[in-house]
């Protein structure tokens, strides 16, 4: 797991820890010790650690202009031991949306696992009534977290699935991608 970096073809158009706005603004990952680990597994230290002993990720990208940021996702997300939807929806979501981010693209290639139960759906319900006009979309899942999403009706405040799920995204400006994603979620919305 230690191999696994977030991606960082972006990173000449946006850093976080350089982003006054940012809930990681001031972020130091290491560039040479392993600081963090998921169980007994340490994990590559450029993902920046949330307060979660299990979910990490990298903020990619934000247009605050058009309201918009991807996140990258690592680990395991679960709800049922770690909370961790309240940690993300507290420490990086609130600040977000503050700034006015409404739709939220979680990238979710290096997710391994999700698990959640039913006392967790106020979070999800939370973070899509603070969106007023924005989204949630996913892209490319493994399916056994889509099909675990979906079984506890998460997928009810996430876009997620079909197209969005073999969506390639790295060789492109982020804006255009956006633009491809906010299409197919428009649709699907209006459908």
């Amino acid at each position: 797991m230690h191999t696994i970096e977030p991606y960082y073809g972006w990173r000449n158009l946006y850093v976080a820890s350089e982003d006054s706005r940012s809930p990681f603004f001031g972020y130091q990952n290491s560039e040479v010790s392993f600081t963090d680990q998921i169980y007994n597994f340490v994990i590559h230290p450029q993902w920046d650690n949330i307060g979660s002993e299990s979910l990490f990720l990298k903020v990619l990208y934000v247009d605050y202009a058009n309201g918009f940021a991807f996140l990258e996702l690592f680990g395991e997300w679960n709800d049922l031991i770690n909370n961790d939807i309240q940690t993300l929806k507290r420490d990086v979501v609130e600040v977000m949306v503050g700034e006015g981010v409404n739709k939220f693209i979680l990238i979710g290639e290096n997710l391994l696992n999700f698990h959640t139960g039913q006392d967790y759906e106020d979070y999800y319900d939370e973070w899509q009534e603070d969106l007023e006009e924005g989204w949630i979309a996913v892209l490319n899942m493994r399916e056994h977290i889509l099909d675990e999403m979906s079984r506890y009706g998460v997928d009810h405040y996430l876009v997620m699935g079909g197209k969005l799920n073999d969506l390639s995204w790295r060789t492109r400006h982020p804006k255009q991608v956006f633009k491809q994603i906010d299409e197919l979620v428009t649709k699907r919305l209006d459908w």
